[in-house]
């Protein structure tokens, strides 16, 4: 296989994991003190959210991004004539060119995508400063002290943060990003006048409620707002992942055109591509994920297409009669048991095959 299908941090993440097993298994099991707990001893993520001692919310505590459409396309609720036409094109050639110039290709911050994207984060609360943390070892501060924001700030990768609660949301203002970041996976593009508002609220003790609204008129035509969520990781913590501890070599499989999947495409006949329809979990996942991974593969006016639980559906490409491309820059491929039934699903990555089983 010749196409990067999996994004650095898991290769990276990977292979982190494989030095440091003794210190993965002291700390990622480390069970967290004083979280409320059901009877069998498991996090209860939906007691009542913890306060501070001044009665704000407290939103301390390690917290996975859930996947959605926005991770990939921030902007898919635009339409096309509210982006300029260069950023749209710039955000093609890029989709085209498998987002090999992307600050995680080039081990950069991810700048304002790291708030829509399904990473973990730790949230340090204290009363005049709270600090986002990023397995990457990226921060961000947020100054609760009342300061305004700069109107010129020095342009840096995280931008400039103040915040301020209304009622029991926190409410952080960013600006000041340079604009070598992208907006998202795709590539979309911001300006230096780009203005980020985020709103948390934590309705229960597991969850966190995100809204983002971007304003960029240098290249989007009006402001608008993605809602995010996120889950509470109790007792695990952060796992160090410095990308360029491992850059050559997952950039030597990052060759090829997004196009060239089309141009080797063949036909799978009907039948066979109804055989394939059906959901499929996630067998062994890596990581400190709550759930396992959902594909749903249907069928659409003689194309195949899959769904990652969260993300939007995408269109299969067939390069065989059971292997596919297209689903979101990775493989996948229909396992049959000795009776022709499908009954297993890989999602093909350069760090091995990610197995799925069928459940319906």
């Amino acid at each position: 296989m010749t196409r990067l299908r999996c994004g650095l941090f898991i290769i990276v993440a990977l292979a982190i994991l494989g030095m440091t097993t003794p210190l993965a298994a002291q700390w990622l099991k480390y069970p967290t003190p004083g979280i409320p707990r059901t009877p069998d001893r498991k996090p209860n993520l939906t007691a009542p959210a913890p306060q501070t001692a001044d009665g704000k919310p407290d939103l301390s505590g390690l917290w996975q991004r859930n996947q959605s459409k926005y991770e990939r396309n921030v902007a898919a609720d635009l339409k096309s004539e509210e982006i300029q036409p260069w950023a749209e094109a710039l955000a093609a050639q890029r989709t085209e060119d498998l987002q090999k110039d992307s600050p995680t290709a080039q081990c950069l911050p991810l700048g304002p995508s790291y708030s829509s994207s399904a990473r973990m984060a730790k949230i340090v609360q204290t009363p005049g400063l709270i600090v986002m943390l990023d397995e990457d070892l990226t921060y961000r501060q947020i100054f609760m002290d009342g300061r305004p924001l700069e109107t010129d700030p020095i342009r840096s990768w995280m931008g400039h943060s103040v915040g301020h609660w209304e009622g029991d949301t926190l409410v952080v203002e960013s600006f000041g990003f340079n604009d070598r970041s992208w907006l998202d996976h795709d590539g979309h593009p911001h300006s230096e006048a780009l203005r980020v508002t985020e709103r948390y609220r934590r309705p229960d003790f597991g969850h966190l409620e995100i809204e983002i609204t971007l304003n960029d008129p240098q290249v989007y035509a009006r402001p608008w707002t993605v809602a995010l969520s996120a889950v509470l990781m109790p007792d695990t913590d952060l796992l160090e992942a410095v990308c360029n501890e491992n850059h050559d070599i997952p950039l030597s499989h990052w060759v090829g055109k997004a196009s060239d999947d089309k141009k080797s495409e063949v036909k799978v006949a009907p039948e066979i591509q109804a055989k394939y329809t059906g959901t499929y979990e996630e067998v062994d996942f890596w990581g400190n994920r709550p759930h396992p991974a959902i594909i749903e593969v249907t069928v659409s006016n003689g194309a195949l297409f899959a769904e990652l639980k969260g993300r939007e559906k995408v269109q299969l490409l067939a390069q065989s009669e059971t292997d596919f491309t297209g689903f979101y820059n990775w493989g996948l491929a229909f396992v049959r048991d000795n009776q022709g039934n499908v009954t297993q699903l890989l999602e093909r990555h350069v760090s091995g095959d990610y197995r799925y089983r069928r459940t319906r």
